[in-house]
């Protein structure tokens, strides 16, 4: 283990000093070593190194935290609750003197969607008007800046105080590069008060015009306020993005970043102290001396233990004020083991397609390369690429095809059963992809999509299953060609290309559009176009379509009957089973009349329950643990979809990681694999990271997503903050998902009667770590962190 926590500090973010030699004295870049008390044997150097070293505070016993009642109040703020707000744009809207009093008072703190403008997307502006009193400055050890916290903005926008632009998150359209949303993104905007923008204790106008492309639209999570910041204020224990290196299998180096944000020098103390849930103990702490000049970075490096239930508390203390503000990092750990060098099979065992289409299959597998494949019993007209395990060709007559496949390297071979279905029913097993969305947003590009083909590949995904690409919002070209057919844009110049290489290396091809005239991104949808691009998409080799209703609520009623509803699904759903190929149907219309009751009736494989999902627990509730009341929908071709994972580093134009702590992220995949959801990843793969992989790759994990039953887990246990999920699987098995929902690492004991194990001798294997626990016929005793999951296979 790493005995150190190391420093690097630049004066911008594009620069880095490497460290050199165990506790150097240059001043770019020092090492602290850790003190532990109660320390295992593993951590008995540490002590020595840190008394050697003299760089550090040690202590004979764990300490907790100081409490926080000696943290100075942070600056008093002028909340904004409410303001005057109007769609359209105009710019004299951003002049003070402009009479706004026609203007409807709306709430700053709710999207204007749910104010009495749903449906709308567009331009709108919200004039916040605000007497500032003077006596904000009074007390502050830094009155030079004024703080503009506007929480959340749905999608892109431009703030003015007093008619002067003093900030701007995302793009317009118009702007140069195109529209680029950043709806998640918080906005908090510092305007230099010797500008003399600020009228003191009169009224002042904060102007913020908005452009939503679509979704709920304006200022959301939470009420804006401003401020005049204490200067400790500026520093910022930033974890939007730290990178994770496993060391050895019990620790894990974990680098945050550490900003001073203001442009003002900054000196404090940073404290590291990391406790142990399931103990209780703390294991470990560190304390060292930091200084930040204006606008400076500094990255940490800690290696920290790596198992369930670590966490670290990261506290920075101005030494001028004492003003403490803290941050709280859960660590990441490994479940998913290695894959051996022998070969292996992986994937779902069954595979559904249509008589006389083309088929491109590719066949997962795992060893040491180079890998060998083989097949038998492969029926005429398809073909087997025994380098790549890509399956092409045409997909033979109506009937059930079993083929024998064999992978093999040096170290031996692997052989399973295949059976591919040749019929009507398309996705016997959830589809699995990868969609350019949450990664990139409007700015998506071919050269984008064709990076993310080869991370599914290079990354070892497409080794797993994971087999679908699919471009989503912003593909499309502004104005159709003279016959009526969409074109790709001049991100996208040659569509009909981009589906011949996803082919070529065994992958599907996945296409976004809408039932309206434009899509969510005001892009062209496909309403008065609907035969025309279903035969597009045929001839660019689409395998999978999401239809996004959007705009097409601008053609409905003010009280749409079901058959509103459903006419534009159903349209689609008959042109697409026209088509010379397969393509899976995605209906995404957030739930609307209880579309897991009809959406296999007009022709989809899977339907959005829910609305947007975001990297939140809250989110995660109402998505995913909101499909207990319909399990008995889902089976094979038809699936609830709560929406795409939002695992690992997401986010266009600015990437960030998922604010999903590690167990949430563990119960995300955990819970979407018992529900037979849809895999459908969103974030950044060519960067992909050690944890988030592991994550992705547990064929275990997958194997009960692909389940050839293709049911949904039945919730038959809620209580005191547990959660109990079981899926029936094929051969009689059960998997079983236990779910912690409450705030603390806790123990509990399952029933087997919950699984159809009461009074009978059971085997559980725990399917994250991959390893059979004891059989036995009494309870399952199970030891798991808040919002975690133990996952099992019981037979």
């Amino acid at each position: 283990m790493n005995t150190c926590i190391q420093r690097r500090i630049s004066a911008a973010p594009s620069v880095r000093f490497a460290a050199a030699g165990p506790c150097p004295s240059n001043a770019a870049v020092r090492r602290v070593c850790v003190a532990v008390s109660g320390a295992p044997a593993w951590l008995a150097s540490l002590v020595l190194l840190a008394l050697l070293c003299g760089v550090v505070n040690v202590s004979a016993q764990a300490q907790p935290l100081a409490p926080a009642a000696d943290r100075v109040a942070q600056a008093v703020r002028v909340p904004l609750p409410q303001a005057r707000f109007a769609i359209g744009d105009n710019p004299a809207w951003a002049q003070p003197g402009f009479d706004d009093r026609a203007w409807r008072l709306i709430s700053t703190s709710e999207h204007w969607e749910t104010q009495g403008h749903e449906g709308y997307d567009g331009f709108a502006w919200y004039r916040i008007h605000v007497v500032i009193p003077s006596s904000l400055k009074t007390g502050s050890d830094w009155p030079e800046r004024l703080r503009l916290q506007l929480s959340a903005i749905d999608d892109a926008d431009e703030v003015f105080l007093n008619g002067t632009r003093v900030g701007k998150t995302g793009r317009m359209p118009g702007d140069p590069g195109g529209f680029e949303g950043r709806s998640q993104a918080l906005r908090d905007y510092l305007v230099d008060l010797q500008r003399g923008l600020v009228r003191w204790d009169m009224n002042n106008v904060i102007a913020v015009r908005v452009y939503d492309a679509g979704g709920a639209g304006g200022l959301h999570k939470g009420v804006p306020s401003l401020s005049v910041p204490r200067r400790a204020e500026g520093v910022l224990v930033d974890l939007s993005r730290p990178r994770h290196r496993f060391v050895g299998a019990d620790d894990v180096q974990t680098t945050v970043v550490l900003a001073n944000r203001f442009p003002v020098q900054q000196q404090g103390e940073l404290h590291l102290q990391v406790r142990d849930q399931a103990s209780g103990r703390v294991v470990l702490r560190a304390q060292q001396q930091v200084g930040l000049a204006a606008d400076q970075t500094t990255e940490v490096d800690l290696t920290l233990p790596a198992r369930p239930g670590i966490e670290a508390s990261i506290r920075y203390v101005d030494v001028a004020t004492g003003q403490a503000f803290e941050s709280a990092l859960v660590v990441p750990y490994l479940l998913t083991p290695s894959d051996p060098p022998g070969p292996a099979l992986h994937g779902a065992q069954v595979l559904g397609a249509r008589p006389g289409t083309p088929l491109h299959h590719r066949v997962a597998a795992t060893g040491r390369p180079p890998l060998r494949f083989s097949a038998q019993g492969l029926p005429a007209g398809l073909v087997l690429d025994a380098a790549s395990g890509v399956i092409s060709g045409t997909v033979p007559a109506a009937g059930r095809h079993v083929l024998r496949l064999t992978v093999d390297n040096e170290l031996g071979s692997a052989t399973r059963d295949w059976t591919l279905v040749a019929g009507e029913q398309l996705a016997l097993t959830p589809p699995m992809a990868w969609n350019s969305w949450h990664a990139h947003g409007t700015s998506v590009s071919a050269a984008l999509v064709r990076d993310a083909a080869q991370a599914l590949i290079d990354q070892g995904l497409a080794a797993k299953g994971w087999s679908g690409v699919h471009v989503d919002d912003g593909w499309q070209a502004a104005r159709r060609l003279a016959d009526g057919s969409l074109q790709g844009n001049e991100r996208f110049p040659d569509m009909p290309g981009l589906g011949r290489h996803l082919h070529q290396r065994g992958l599907q091809f996945g296409i976004y559009s809408s039932p309206g005239a434009t899509t969510c991104a005001r892009y062209p949808g496909s309403l008065g176009f609907e035969a025309r691009d279903a035969a597009v998409w045929a001839d660019w080799g689409v395998d999978h379509v999401r239809y996004d209703q959007c705009s097409y609520v601008e053609q409905l009623p003010a009280r749409p009957t079901l058959e509103d509803l459903q006419k534009p699904y159903r349209q689609m759903g008959q042109l697409l089973r026209q088509q010379p190929r397969g393509m899976v149907y995605n209906l995404c219309q957030y739930g609307e009349q209880k579309v897991w009751t009809w959406g296999a009736q007009v022709g989809g494989h899977s339907w959005r329950t829910t609305g947007d999902i975001q990297d939140s627990w809250a989110d995660l509730l109402a998505t995913g643990f909101a499909m207990a009341p319909y399990a008995s929908f889902v089976g094979p071709g038809r699936y609830n979809d709560p929406d795409m994972l939002m695992l690992g580093v997401i986010g266009s134009g600015e990437a960030r990681a998922t604010r999903l702590t590690p167990d949430e992220q563990y119960t995300h995949i955990s819970l979407w694999s018992l529900l037979a959801a849809p895999l459908v990843l969103g974030n950044h793969l060519p960067a992909l990271d050690e944890f988030t992989r592991g994550l992705l790759t547990n064929g275990e994990v997958i194997a009960i997503n692909q389940d050839a039953r293709a049911l949904s887990a039945v919730r038959v246990l809620e209580r005191n903050g547990w959660q109990v999920w079981v899926k029936e699987l094929e051969g009689g098995a059960r998997a079983v998902g236990v779910f912690n929902m409450g705030p603390r690492f806790a123990r509990f004991e399952v029933d087997p009667a919950l699984f159809g194990r009461s009074g009978q001798r059971y085997q559980p294997r725990d399917a994250w770590r991959q390893r059979d626990l004891p059989a036995r016929s009494g309870s399952l005793a199970v030891a798991v962190p808040s919002h975690g999951v133990a996952l099992f296979t019981i037979r």
